[in-house]
């Protein structure tokens, strides 16, 4: 077969779509070969126009419904899948302030730092070894709210969008003052003694 991945495996349409599906409709050319697909097949889609290229070895099923997450799903893709929405993006994800980010705030691990990486102009980079207990899930790994709002101090962003974190943070439920308590918060910003709901 001309467009045979390695090894002449056929290539599971069903396969590629339910690894696109849990990504917004985004997949890796890694991904896709684990799925059949050789690169000549993934360029041959590209031509007749049922993938568009999404970045370096990134690619979406343009039939795939448009999603919320899929700004922050390619950044990920990009890292490998090693990395976390983290900072003002997280921010942003949970609702947590009015942050709209000009670039997806992601943090790799540690270990990253001593590679050379080629980051894309819509990526921040921050370097930190992120606990699973600190995650969760919205189509892409993001710092819990509480690990956002700690992150979000120590990175000295907008003592307004902090507030508005932790406002709403503690409106909904989502951490407590206690969790707070131990936090050394910008001039102005306040954890409140009550939670209006």
């Amino acid at each position: 077969m001309l467009f045979a991945a390695p090894h002449d495996r056929k290539p599971s349409l069903d396969q590629l779509f339910g690894i696109a599906v849990g990504q917004a409709g985004y997949f890796t050319a890694a991904q896709a070969k684990e799925a059949g697909y050789s690169l000549q097949l993934l360029q041959h889609h590209l031509r007749n126009g049922s993938l568009e290229r999404a970045g370096r070895g990134i690619f979406r099923l343009v039939r795939f419904p448009a999603t919320d997450e899929a700004d922050f799903v390619v950044p990920w893709l990009w890292s490998r899948r090693r990395g976390v929405i983290s900072h003002e993006s997280a921010l942003q994800v949970h609702d947590l302030a009015d942050a709209l980010p000009a670039r997806v705030h992601l943090s790799l691990p540690r270990a990253d730092a001593r590679r050379r990486l080629q980051v894309p102009s819509s990526v921040a980079i921050a370097y930190a070894d992120i606990p699973p207990s600190d995650v969760v899930w919205h189509a892409v790994p993001v710092t819990s709210p509480l690990r956002t709002v700690r992150d979000c101090v120590d990175a000295h962003v907008t003592p307004e969008w902090i507030q508005q974190a932790i406002d709403r943070g503690l409106r909904r439920g989502l951490f407590s003052c206690a969790d707070l308590a131990r936090l050394v918060l910008p001039p102005g910003v306040v954890v409140p003694s009550t939670v209006a709901l």
